[in-house]
């Protein structure tokens, strides 16, 4: 049997998105996308107002962070996570699919829910449909030397289905972060 293994690699994030993931997303507010459910979580600070040893960034907002990261490492908010999801779509997009290079320090991460899932949309959009020109001769070509040393002349395929466990697990958090706000906010 001959399988299409880019059709594959592509239906396991789709089925996920389409499914799950952005569907719990629908109705996002920005109380629930900046909601601390325990005190000093990292998560999107207007630039200057962060307590993080680091702060990403080149917008108006920054992504909290540490080098080395603490252990254990902070709780993040649901800003916080879907600012990483989406980074890591738009770093992808511009190292492999023709989109503006960028990075932790040139994005530009959103200080709203709409703007941060509006970001979301566009970036993982453009990221399918560069995972898809791809085909499946293009899973197997290096990653290049965009990518750290390590990962120069691992294949596509790895980075495609880091990027979809990164997008399963941070989604996952998020879903339960909404669920765990929504029954604070009944019971508070």
């Amino acid at each position: 049997m001959d399988i299409d293994w880019n059709a594959e690699v592509i239906d396991q994030l789709e089925s996920h998105w389409q499914h799950q993931l952005r569907p719990r997303l629908r109705g996002l507010t920005d109380d629930e996308y900046y909601w601390q459910p325990v005190p000093d979580c990292w998560t999107i600070s207007r630039r200057g107002h962060s307590a993080a040893p680091i702060s990403f960034g080149a917008g108006e907002f920054t992504l909290d962070y540490a080098d080395p990261p603490p252990v254990p490492a902070p709780v993040t908010t649901i800003a916080w996570r879907l600012g990483h999801i989406t980074e890591g779509f738009a770093e992808t997009n511009g190292t492999h699919f023709g989109a503006r290079p960028t990075d932790v320090s040139t994005y530009e991460y959103a200080g709203t829910a709409d703007a941060a899932l509006r970001q979301l949309d566009d970036a993982h959009d453009t990221w399918i449909e560069g995972v898809r020109s791809l085909g499946t001769k293009g899973l197997t070509q290096p990653q290049g030397p965009l990518q750290p040393p390590e990962f120069a002349d691992a294949p596509m395929a790895k980075l495609i289905l880091f990027t979809t466990a990164e997008v399963i697990h941070h989604g996952a958090e998020i879903a339960l972060l909404r669920d765990l706000y929504l029954r604070h906010h009944v019971t508070a």
